[in-house]
């Protein structure tokens, strides 16, 4: 649920700023780019975090290769994603990619679903719940993009 309470806090506050007199945060879309990128460094730093880290290795499909630098290359690839997401000249392609890479990293939070992974000492959050999480933050990601 931190990734929630992150997208959304950090869109309100960026978008309070935008109406207390911040230009570059002037709108809902400015808003809505600042608290994507800030769930994303919270998500992607959690790929390097030791209690984290071990986690989300563990989510890993095991058909699929070398999970630790799975882990590793999408943690890069959401900070990078973060920092595109508040450049004006890259944000909507950031965006997309963005989407793109939590629909991929999906099978993750089925197999973690499914098998009762562990994340950080609790259970992962139940399927349906889940899909609804991901809906929402792919939806944020695509309105940036295509907006």
């Amino acid at each position: 649920m931190a990734p929630l309470f992150t997208l959304f806090a950090g869109t309100l506050l960026a978008r309070l700023l935008g109406l207390l007199g911040v230009d570059a945060l002037d709108g809902w879309l400015p808003a809505l780019r600042v608290g994507l990128a800030l769930m994303f460094v919270l998500t992607g730093l959690a790929h390097f975090g030791l209690g984290r880290r071990a986690s989300l290795v563990a989510m890993v499909p095991p058909r699929l290769p070398r999970p630790e630098l799975l882990v590793t290359v999408t943690g890069v690839l959401e900070l990078a994603g973060a920092a595109g997401l508040l450049l004006p000249a890259t944000y909507r392609l950031a965006a997309g990619c963005l989407a793109l890479l939590m629909l991929g990293m999906f099978p993750a939070n089925v197999y973690a679903a499914r098998h009762h992974v562990e994340l950080a000492g609790k259970p992962a959050t139940p399927l349906p719940l889940r899909t609804a999480l991901q809906a929402i933050f792919v939806a944020a990601a695509l309105t940036v993009a295509l907006a």
